[in-house]
């Protein structure tokens, strides 16, 4: 699968994970569709310039705690994502570790889905 196809993936992979978080939590809220494409595109982004950084200057913290730095990460990239993002947001501490491991675990699902059928075709 070439770039452009494997960013357009991500990106819609993105979107139907925050959208369950948006059903799945009160807290978590998004205006309207066009809010939770433009959450998952700055998500996607986010994880790809901000994340690895962070992973890097955290690294001995990540080692020291086996990898527990690395939630607060994700945690961290969300809640910027819902800073960044005009309509879409995150409502208290709880309500962001939830709609992060929900978002998570929908791109997990997902993507797993996706590659075996990618792979069948």
């Amino acid at each position: 699968m070439n770039l452009v196809a494997r960013v357009v993936v991500g990106w819609l992979l993105n979107a139907a994970a925050i959208w369950v978080a948006v059903k799945i939590f009160g807290g978590v809220s998004a205006s309207d569709w066009w809010a939770i494409l433009v959450a998952a595109a700055v998500f996607g982004v986010v994880n790809a310039i901000v994340k690895p950084i962070l992973v890097l200057l955290t690294l001995p913290f990540i080692v020291i705690t086996l990898g527990i730095v690395l939630f607060l990460i994700n945690m961290a990239m969300l809640a910027l994502t819902a800073w960044i993002v005009s309509g879409f947001s995150i409502d208290g501490f709880w309500t962001l570790v939830g709609a992060t491991i929900v978002v998570w675990l929908v791109n997990v699902a997902l993507e797993g889905l996706f590659r075996r059928a990618a792979a069948e075709y």
